[in-house]
């Protein structure tokens, strides 16, 4: 394989400390690497180095001659006064980008839904940045560098951007270097993995599961000051290991290896136990969105969702940008009234919300860490443990110097962290997450997740990372033209179902006019829809009593647990499809 780019004995530093000190690397034909670390680490300051944008104060930065290399920095340097079409095709004419299968793909695949007309300068932060990524990719490179691209977009531009950087080389042609969290696209896309920590570069071979594996293993041999970070990348592989066989089946190493590392670790978390200690502090009622439609204006964004989310649910909910996602957790948490029908929560129910605002920190945004701190409560258990507030800190990744810090000085990444603390200090039994995930790194994602695992209470998730919704949460919904609907098959079936929507003439150019139904079949449909009425009330019945033996139930009977909680999913499936049939019908006889 042909050499690319080389650097050698990069040393980079600021005023207030050391970045890189004597980094040497190289990047050959065929490379797939992903940049992992910390915040504030260097990863973007690396990224700067090699591209030729920072300059280091010694060592150097080599290219092949002729090497064509395109950068995708975290700001753009679009012209605002130009139309998104043009900068995303430049000067060519129409013929010739419309004719070119890849520039095609391209534009559909990123900026199908954006105003090609429209300036960059009156498009949002997302659009703009998928334009961004757009122009990147349209032309011709041998390297490219992408800082963070996933940002900003939903569950389909990932995947369709890991496929298309999968496919847009040969095996050993062109090179790739992307720093992300999106743990998910670094196995999809990645063979090889840095980390950036303590002023070096060290490399592992493989994506995200091959790193964790390695890295567990570089644990173990520095376990006196690594036990921590140690303990909770143990528990993350064991997760990769036991959940998700199919993420660890690509990457080429030692199974035996990791199997003897994860023998003593038990499971994430014990569904059993949790749902019983939810149904102990919650009791059956949790939050009933009933026939529930919310429009704004003309434009109705969601219809006749109906939904009983019950205690222990750890939910996940999927859907494209735009799709109504913020606005069902905001239905759920009583932020926002719906515009027909109505939402009914328990009497013991303590909601908590972390959005994407900051809207918990605006009123502390002038307190010092160690003053927001100090006015909550003492203590927090976690795995039977109590905590300090101080001590769940530093388990979400903050240094003792951070305390002094006032709360509006605070990185993106910290005001996340400390977001969630208090999200948990607040001891809500419903927990609501809105994109968890933005600005937030790897190592911070799985001491989130590290928390999250014994947390008991319902949990409702709104995310774009995959990883993430696969990790936590134990089933998926999607919300689908205005309507909530369970996926069973998680994010493969959601992609499908969205490949299948997409794949379908549009009602307005193609389709022929709804036809009423014939007498006799409206009798029937209407027969069939009172029908599954009297159904779902006996379901919920049913369910109702499910959960008030698992209250009463002796905890010690483990076996019984299992069989209530079997149970309790069997009739969560037939209320799901009995619900989407009555949907269905109900749409038919509108």
């Amino acid at each position: 394989m042909a050499h690319l780019l080389g650097a050698e004995a990069l040393h980079l530093e600021y005023p207030t400390r050391i970045v890189f000190d004597s980094v040497t690397l190289g990047i050959d034909e065929g490379d797939r690497i992903g940049i992992v670390g910390r915040n504030g680490d260097g990863k973007s300051s690396l990224l700067g180095m090699l591209s030729g944008s920072i300059e280091p104060q010694s060592g150097r930065v080599t290219r092949r001659g002729g090497v064509r290399f395109g950068v995708l920095a975290q700001r753009d340097d679009l012209d605002p006064s130009a139309t998104a079409l043009h900068a995303i095709v430049g000067d060519r004419d129409e013929h010739e980008w419309a004719g070119d299968a890849r520039i095609r793909d391209v534009m559909t695949g990123l900026a199908s839904d954006i105003p090609w007309e429209a300036r960059i300068d009156a498009l949002s932060g997302g659009q703009r940045r998928r334009v961004a990524l757009a122009a990147l990719l349209i032309e011709d490179w041998d390297l490219i560098a992408l800082d963070e691209p996933t940002n900003h977009l939903d569950v389909e531009g990932i995947a369709w951007l890991a496929g298309h950087l999968r496919t847009r080389w040969g095996a050993n042609a062109g090179a790739l270097v992307v720093i992300t969290h999106d743990r998910w696209f670094l196995d999809e896309v990645c063979t090889k993995t840095w980390e950036v920590h303590d002023r070096e570069v060290e490399p592992f071979e493989g994506g995200y599961a091959a790193y964790v594996l390695q890295r567990v293993e570089r644990d173990r041999i520095l376990a006196a000051t690594e036990a921590k970070r140690q303990n909770m990348m143990r528990k993350e592989l064991a997760w990769l290991r036991r959940g998700a066989p199919a993420r660890t089946a690509k990457p080429k190493f030692r199974i035996d290896a990791a199997n003897a590392l994860i023998a003593d670790v038990p499971p994430a978390r014990d569904p059993i136990q949790l749902q019983r200690m939810a149904v102990a502090r919650l009791g059956k009622d949790v939050v009933d969105l009933l026939d529930v439609g919310v429009s704004f204006g003309d434009r109705e964004i969601l219809k006749k969702i109906t939904w009983r989310i019950g205690p222990g649910e750890r939910t996940g909910i999927l859907g494209a940008n735009g799709s109504g996602k913020s606005t069902l957790l905001n239905l759920i948490t009583g932020a926002l009234e719906p515009t027909t029908g109505r939402v009914k929560r328990g009497k013991t129910v303590r909601l908590g919300l972390l959005d994407q605002q900051f809207s918990q920190l605006a009123e502390i945004r002038s307190d010092r860490v160690r003053e927001v701190l100090a006015r909550e409560k003492t203590t927090f258990a976690i795995d039977g443990k109590d905590h300090t507030p101080a001590q769940l800190l530093e388990r979400l990744g903050f240094a003792r110097e951070h305390l002094s810090a006032r709360v509006d000085d605070l990185s993106g990444g910290q005001k996340r962290r400390l977001q969630l603390l208090m999200l948990l200090l607040s001891e809500p039994n419903v927990i609501a997450l809105d994109e968890p995930t933005n600005d937030v790194d790897s190592d911070m994602l799985a001491a989130m997740e590290d928390l999250l695992d014994s947390w008991p209470g319902t949990l409702l998730v709104v995310s774009h990372d995959r990883y993430l919704l696969e990790r936590v949460t134990d089933q998926q919904y999607a919300i689908l033209d205005g309507t909530l609907r369970h996926v069973p098959g998680g994010v493969d079936e959601y992609l499908q179902l969205r490949a299948a929507q997409d794949a379908r003439p549009s009602k307005a150019q193609s389709a022929p006019e709804k036809q009423g139904l014939g007498g006799s079949e409206k009798r029937a449909a209407e027969k069939e829809l009172s029908s599954i009425e009297r159904r779902l009330e006996k379901v919920a019945a049913s369910v109702a009593r499910v959960h008030d033996k698992m209250a009463a139930h002796d905890q010690g009977d483990i076996d019984g647990l299992r069989q209530l909680n079997d149970d309790l999913r069997a009739l969560t499936d037939e209320n799901d499809s009995l619900e989407e049939r009555w949907l269905e019908l109900g749409e038919q006889l509108d």
